[in-house]
């Protein structure tokens, strides 16, 4: 289920049995847990953070295939589609951009995060849910252990081992919008003490095809007296996915492979906002990570290294059309044409400890060093500098003055401290910091504190303050030769303070609740700001933001066979030279969940999510998004027969008309917002030997 818990958040630390990276948030939201620091059983209004826990029954009892179904169902945490390929944006209370760099996100403890854009990379191309055991989500700054990037949240999704995959499971699945797949799950433990375990997973779909009835070649073609818009026309959301999870390891070491391969990917409204029905990106994300852990080195202390590596490919598969043949009065024939590329490897070593033989008190401490390298940046494209037109497209490559992007590279240096200290019997002090040295914009220091308090047997109240950065990406550094925006070598990262009280309460055995009020202040915001000349933006450090807001969550085991699970969530962001709106994103939404088993075996689950409408930016003239409301229904058995098991989802089941804000610009390019899912139906089929 999906449990509201506040808990410490250690990125880089170890305890006497697991990684205190791998430490499960679900096991610390229990009411009685083991310490991983000290093998004690410690008390839940010990910890000092506030996460939601969504484990893998959760997310069968969802019915999703996809991590963003899960994600939308977190309190404070909304999902929607960027304008860059329609690639995933997890805006966490308000704070959204085009690449959505504010979301940091982990697998298995390690970012998931391109230094190019700062995000999941614009091919992110969605990420199935066969191999994720569970998903930990921690709402507000992270900086202070994670490092750059847990700005706004940090989410992290912990894969299966052979602790969690028993056996061999095969399974296919089938629904709408062409979409066919199938997984394989294997797991066992040798005789020599090894677990290995295999997940492998295979989709393909043709996506949903709604349809744009304006694009941005629509007001060239009123310029120029033209017709040659596609629009009114279907998005591009093909995809292929295979992801493939390797884990092996003993009590002390661990070893993991993971590759999650997209191909035939469509540039949802088009990589400029015009319809592409045509172009397709590939990309192809391999880790690996292999981490020992030392316990008991001397009298409380254990000790964990770790080291990863990341590699990262985003490629165009044919020509990206970003505007249509015969775009600009009749220039461009065969369309305006611009194929980037790039490749991207990432290097990370971690050294972690926890020291708890002090009275009262429990230290974690940790250094390490990232090193990630920007190569092969390739381009293809039918323009020149100035947008005049080629005699055909060029790769333009090995050209300094019309690739889009120069090769760089960045490393990052970090230590940090944590103490938590337990000074009165119902009362314990958190705190921690974490200095930062980037190569390329200069050194960060990131402080967190938390005043935690066990007000009665069942309530818990918390006072939590912490500072947080975002690293500008090597795109807003420095991309040269772009139509949209240049680079700025003299940015300053992002910060954030965020302070927060938060209190649970446990009323009976059936009724958990608990409730979080926030503020932020954000300095040095980084945004692409128009400029004179022939790029007309670039990206500077422009302006502050403050926002507030609360979020509420309960769940309520009503009868043995049904449990109600419901979150709501409020946020007012705007500009602080201003006071404008922030807008893009809602300010109020409410999710609800009923589990109920109908029969033993059976299980009928209904999911409601309404989201309120969302403001325009101050210079947009439009009005406000309509709200929307989606009703997702789930069947699915458990045991039904000899390991085999079915499940049949139909998600929007009323077809409500879901849009997700499309940008602003004057003029609008794509003004009807961007069209996202109707009604749509999947059904899985298992057997598990």
């Amino acid at each position: 289920m999906l449990f509201f818990t506040l808990v410490p958040v250690g990125a880089n630390a170890t305890g006497q049995e697991d990684s205190f990276w791998d430490t499960s948030l679900e096991e610390l939201g229990q009411i009685r847990v083991v310490s991983i620091a000290s093998g004690t059983e410690t008390p839940l209004d010990k910890a000092a953070a506030i996460t939601s826990v969504i484990s893998a029954e959760d997310i069968a009892a969802m019915g999703a295939t996809d991590l963003d179904q899960v994600l939308e169902t977190v309190p404070g945490l909304h999902v929607n589609r960027s304008d860059q390929g329609f690639s995933s944006k997890y805006v966490f209370r308000g704070m959204t951009s085009s690449f959505n760099p504010q979301a940091l996100v982990l697998i298995n403890g390690i970012p998931a995060t391109t230094m190019m854009f700062g995000n999941r990379t614009t091919a992110w191309g969605g990420m199935p849910i066969k191999a994720i055991e569970r998903i930990e989500v921690i709402r507000g700054p992270g900086s202070a252990l994670y490092g750059a990037d847990a700005y706004a949240g940090v989410i992290n999704i912990i894969t299966k081992s052979s602790k969690d995959v028993q056996g061999a499971i095969v399974g296919a699945r089938t629904g709408s919008f062409d979409t066919h797949g199938g997984w394989v799950e294997s797991g066992t433990n040798l005789d020599s003490g090894v677990g290995i375990s295999f997940i492998l997973e295979y989709q393909e779909t043709n996506g949903w095809r709604e349809t744009i009835e304006r694009d941005a070649q629509t007001n060239f073609d009123e310029s120029f007296g033209t017709a040659v818009s596609l629009a009114p026309g279907p998005v591009n959301t093909s995809v292929d996915q295979l992801d493939a999870r390797l884990d092996m390891g003993t009590d002390n070491w661990q070893f993991r492979a993971g590759l999650q391969d997209r191909r035939n990917m469509g540039t949802g409204p088009g990589v400029a906002q015009a319809l592409d029905p045509n172009g397709r990106f590939s990309s192809r994300r391999f880790n690996t990570d292999y981490s020992y852990r030392w316990q008991d080195v001397t009298d409380g202390l254990d000790v964990e290294a770790r080291v990863s590596y990341f590699n990262i490919t985003q490629e165009p598969e044919n020509d990206i059309a970003l505007y249509p043949p015969g775009a600009f009065g009749g220039a461009f024939p065969e369309g305006f044409i611009g194929n980037p590329g790039y490749k991207e490897r990432q290097v990370r070593f971690d050294l972690s400890s926890i020291y708890s033989s002090f009275n009262d008190h429990r230290v974690l401490s940790g250094v390490g060093a990232f090193w990630a390298d920007l190569y092969d940046v390739s381009e293809s494209k039918n323009f020149n500098p100035d947008f005049s037109p080629k005699g055909g497209v060029e790769d333009v490559s090995s050209d300094p003055s019309q690739v889009w992007m120069p090769e760089e590279h960045r490393v990052n240096y970090y230590i940090f401290v944590q103490d938590e200290w337990q000074f009165a019997q119902n009362w314990q002090l958190v705190s921690g910091v974490r200095y930062d040295h980037f190569s390329d914009f200069g050194n960060t220091v990131n402080p967190r504190t938390a005043l935690i308090w066990a007000t009665t047997d069942t309530i818990t109240t918390k006072l939590l303050y912490g500072r947080a950065f975002r690293a500008p990406s090597l795109n807003e550094l420095y991309a040269a030769n772009n139509p949209v925006a240049l680079g700025n070598p003299d940015l300053d990262a992002e910060s954030i303070d965020t302070f927060e009280i938060a209190l649970s309460h446990q009323v009976t055995s059936d009724i958990l609740y608990g409730i979080n009020l926030f503020y932020y202040v954000i300095d040095d915001l980084i945004i692409a700001t128009p400029i004179p000349g022939r790029t007309s933006k670039e990206y500077q450090n422009s302006g502050k933001r403050r926002g507030r807001g609360a979020e509420f969550e309960t769940t309520y085991q009503a009868l043995e066979n049904l449990k109600i699970i419901a979150n709501y969530a409020y946020q007012y962001s705007k500009k602080s030279n201003g006071g404008e709106l922030v807008g893009e994103a809602p300010n109020h939404q409410i999710y609800g969940r009923t589990e109920w088993r109908v029969v033993p075996g059976w299980f009928l689950n209904t999911q409601v999510n309404w989201v309120g409408e969302q403001k325009r930016v101050a210079e947009d003239s439009r009005g406000p998004l309509s709200d929307y409301t989606t009703v997702d229904l789930t069947l699915r058995t458990e045991g039904l027969w000899r390991g085999l098991d079915l499940s049949l989802s139909v998600r929007n089941a009323f077809n409500d008309d879901v849009r997700d804000p499309s940008p602003y610009a004057d003029p609008i390019p794509v003004p009807g917002d961007f069209p996202m899912p109707g009604r749509n139906v999947i059904g899985e089929l298992q057997y598990h030997f």
